[in-house]
């Protein structure tokens, strides 16, 4: 049976299509449109359909709207309450409404689609089943068995879910009602710290690990758990506790200190919420989604401290991860035997002789090295920045080794350098790539493997050193490992950079410029190649070299 999963409701909007309980293809309207997070000038700064990223699933499976078995819109707008807490009375009616037309909408973009095919799944529930569904079981874990937490800004009417997974099957055991809400506490003070909102929360995660948690026991007092499994977040006068920061305006020890003070209120709850869950539940593994879970540092505490064996979190933990959960969802409604995710590497992919025609068409010089690995490793160890184009593109927000950017992790100018390359603050760190084998000799109080780099992990004291563009200023980094079997070309050139340097690790960011969503397309690829100071794009087999671009 075919299900094709529709997120389209707060921001992220994206596509996901399950075939026979497999997921086939997940996307993001973003690597299309070339509107991050989809946003749109208000009053249509969400509610965007994934038009071009539904057809594209669909086409990528070879089917016709008319073939569909299902469509799943993460969003019951049944299940909203006009004029309830956590709500903005201004656009709460004009979403719902979106919302209860979306059938008809979704007929309208896929003509051949019967809208009575449509079916709304909570928002939450969408996003534990891309967690508690498409986890892949561990030693001793039954298959679509876990203890679940979701965690966001808000759904319908909610903010956070506890539940457990037995066979597939969700039990819910608490939710949290709006206003209370961890993500919105973290997007209030993500945009007091002069950030964009359900945008830039990484940025205030980032500072915190320049400020010293001086107001975290007054939050304390304010956000709180209750009753085991809940908890309460009202709304903060943060202006209160520091002056807001004007975009663009230095940062200041107080903002930094304010950072690591929501941040560590966010990481105790977190703590205090998921050992109540392990007591309820006593399974081995936690599964997490939404926004909150794509919070590295909070993850690893919770791996660290936290009861359960194992945690597992969704790499796409935005909203965006909710067609994918929709999807799952309703295929194991129908009884599909759903099958866990393999990697994030779901979304388009071009061969080899489509990007050679991309770059005859756009007259661009290029050649294809006998060997791809050893020439980009080379080039590396030169100090060269590298634009790495390979395979098909990452669901999700992160990076991983599909479309980066890579560089030399010895020399710490790289950290500014590629801040520059991208335009973005000098604060924010960069992460390492890592082959599987060689993580635990560099890196430690993290888990390992770690593919999706959802989990910051300390640098040994040896290697710091050595490694000084991906080692923060608090001595860790968010690494990916990287296993042959599964990436064996990004695998070689660790490798080879390894054989030629010593350093088993790269540094890895993603593809694009501020503002800008990752590149997707060889068209996007050259795009930023060309308008970026970087040396050698390798894009499928072939490598264009920016002194051959700019000599000609």
């Amino acid at each position: 049976m075919r299900f094709l999963g529709v997120n389209a409701i707060f921001h992220d909007p994206a596509a996901a299509l399950v075939c026979d309980g497999e997921v086939v293809a997940a996307a993001e309207e973003e690597r299309f449109s070339r509107r991050k997070h989809g946003k749109r000038p208000v009053p249509f700064a969400a509610w965007e359909l994934p038009e071009q990223a539904m057809r594209w699933c669909l086409d990528e499976a070879g089917l016709r709207p008319e073939d569909l078995d299902g469509v799943a819109y993460s969003y019951d707008p049944a299940l909203v309450r006009p004029g309830g807490p956590g709500q903005d009375p201004s656009w709460e009616r004009l979403r719902t409404l979106f919302a209860q037309r979306a059938p008809q909408f979704l007929a309208t973009a896929l003509p051949g689609l019967d809208p009575d095919r449509v079916r709304y799944v909570r928002h939450h529930v969408a996003h534990a089943a891309s967690a508690g569904l498409a986890a892949p079981a561990g030693p001793g874990e039954g298959v679509g068995d876990s203890a679940v937490l979701v965690a966001d800004g808000r759904g319908e009417a909610t903010s956070y879910l506890a539940g457990r997974y037995r066979g597939g099957r969700l039990e819910v055991l608490a939710e949290q009602q709006l206003p209370h809400s961890l993500g919105l506490m973290y997007e209030d003070v993500t945009e007091h710290l002069g950030f964009a909102r359900s945008s830039d929360e990484y940025k205030v995660m980032a500072l915190a690990s320049y400020g010293t948690p001086r107001f975290a026991a007054e939050l304390a007092r304010r956000v709180r758990v209750v009753d085991g499994l809940r908890f309460e977040a009202p709304p903060i006068d943060w202006g209160a506790l520091v002056k807001a920061r004007r975009p663009g305006e230095d940062w200041t020890p107080d903002h930094a200190d304010l950072a690591a003070s929501v941040q560590r209120r966010l990481e105790d709850v977190l703590l205090e919420l998921v050992r109540a869950l392990h007591a309820e539940t006593g399974e081995p593994l936690l599964t997490m989604a939404g926004g909150v879970a794509l919070n590295c540092v909070a993850n690893s505490r919770l791996q660290a401290e936290g009861p359960f064996e194992r945690v597992w979190v969704q790499p796409a933990s935005g909203d965006a991860g909710t067609a994918l959960g929709g999807a799952l969802h309703l295929s194991w409604l129908a009884g599909e035997p759903v099958a866990p995710m393999t990697g994030a590497d779901l979304g388009r992919g071009w061969t080899d002789d489509e990007i050679e025609s991309v770059l005859a068409t756009a007259a661009v010089p290029y050649e294809r090295p006998a060997d791809l690995a050893d020439t980009v490793a080379r080039a590396l160890a030169d100090d060269r920045v590298v634009a790495w184009f390979q395979g098909r593109s990452e669901f999700g927000p992160r990076a991983l080794g599909h479309r980066s950017l890579l560089a030399h992790p010895g020399n710490a100018a790289n950290v500014e350098r590629l801040n520059d390359v991208k335009g973005r603050e000098q604060f924010r760190p960069v992460a390492p790539m890592v082959s599987a084998g060689r993580a635990a000799e560099i890196f430690g109080r993290g888990p390992l493997p770690s593919p999706y780099m959802l989990f910051v992990h300390d640098v040994l004291p040896e290697w710091r050193d050595r490694l000084p563009a991906v080692t923060h200023v608090d001595g860790t980094a968010r690494v990916q490992t990287v296993d042959a079997a599964d990436d064996p070309l990004t695998a070689r050139l660790l490798d080879r950079f390894s054989a030629r340097t010593g350093l088993p690790v790269v540094v890895n960011t993603s593809l694009n410029t501020a503002g800008r969503p990752m590149v997707d397309s060889p068209a996007d690829a050259l795009e930023c190649f060309g308008s970026a100071p970087v040396d050698l794009l390798a894009i499928g087999p072939f490598t264009v070299r920016r002194a051959a671009l700019f000599a000609r």
